[in-house]
């Protein structure tokens, strides 16, 4: 296992495998190729196999790719054996698997509202156990995708909040469960990114208000390349923290003092201000956001097992 700076200057993975979830789209896509410019071989996992196979292949041949739905422990099992027995270890694991939904509790569809607490946090607490006996081998690295929505609370997104903030509680623990045995654990944290998934909440004209009123720099959407840049850089240095746009840093000192602030006056007033158009029917999606949301919706109808390639 490496982990050093070539003459380009640029550090480099030569040599370890680096599993991804949620690699058909967006953030876990373009992570896989960046992670594999460094010199990682990918292992990619999704539900998505169209999708999943035509990053395997912009990789190249060390690439391989497994469907399976990261809230099914026997199949996050037997895909953590199969990634172990097809490269020999294990070295990196990047739980980024995520869907969302958006609008007020008392008028989303509870399977929505459910599945995006079951993939972002469950499914996360589910990936680490699957490939957690391969990091301890390899005395490896744990890095699980957060967000903003961990550090401040949002009205019209209690699922995404939820589990956000519970993943980032997660890691945080587990850091201090494995670190010891030479395992390290970062989360991961990204502001409003130019994915499907913000695509998708965009659609929404009331969330899409929302958002434009927030303070700015909170109120952009990012691109992409950057922030995944950011994140491959932090895996490369296995770091506690990585941060997909700058300023989140900053947000870490000042969040103890959000959730009263957004949950009173800020928050109430924005509420007030759109509760027309909700009562309108302009807000509050009853599935989950964009084409990585419905692919979810649509394996799920399929119940498909897991395969490998």
């Amino acid at each position: 296992m490496s982990s050093r700076t070539g003459t380009s200057g640029t550090s480099s993975l030569d040599g370890q495998v680096v599993v991804v979830t949620g690699a058909a789209r967006g953030v876990g896509a373009l992570l896989a190729r960046k992670l594999a410019a460094r010199g990682a071989t990918p292992a990619l996992v999704g539900l998505e196999p169209d999708e999943l196979k035509g990053v395997a292949e912009s990789i190249g041949p060390r690439a391989a790719w497994w469907t399976a739905d990261v809230t099914d422990r026997e199949a996050m099992t037997a895909v953590a054996q199969e990634v172990a027995d097809r490269f020999g270890r294990v070295d990196v694991v990047v739980a980024n698997a995520g869907v969302a939904t958006g609008g007020p509790l008392l008028d989303s569809d509870p399977e929505a509202f459910d599945r995006v607490i079951h993939v972002n946090l469950l499914g996360s607490v589910t990936t680490a156990r699957a490939f957690l006996p391969a990091l301890l081998r390899s005395r490896g690295y744990l890095l699980q995708i957060a967000s903003l929505a961990a550090l401040t609370p949002a009205p019209l997104m209690a699922a995404y909040c939820a589990s956000k903030s519970g993943v980032e509680a997660f890691a945080h623990c587990l850091r201090g469960e494995v670190g010891h045995k030479g395992v390290k654990v970062g989360v991961g944290y990204l502001s409003w990114t130019d994915t499907d998934m913000v695509r998708g909440a965009d659609e929404d004209t009331v969330l899409r208000d929302l958002r434009s009123k927030l303070p700015w720099p909170t109120n952009r959407t990012y691109p992409l390349e950057p922030a995944v840049d950011r994140i491959a850089a932090g895996i490369v240095r296995r770091s506690a923290h990585v941060y997909g746009q700058a300023w989140l840093r900053g947000m870490q000192p000042i969040r103890g003092y959000l959730p009263a602030l957004i949950g009173g006056p800020l928050g109430q007033r924005q509420m007030r201000r759109v509760e027309p158009a909700l009562a309108a029917g302009g807000g509050g999606r009853r599935g989950l956001v964009g084409r990585g949301g419905e692919a979810d919706e649509t394996a799920r109808a399929a119940s498909p097992s897991h395969s490998v390639t």
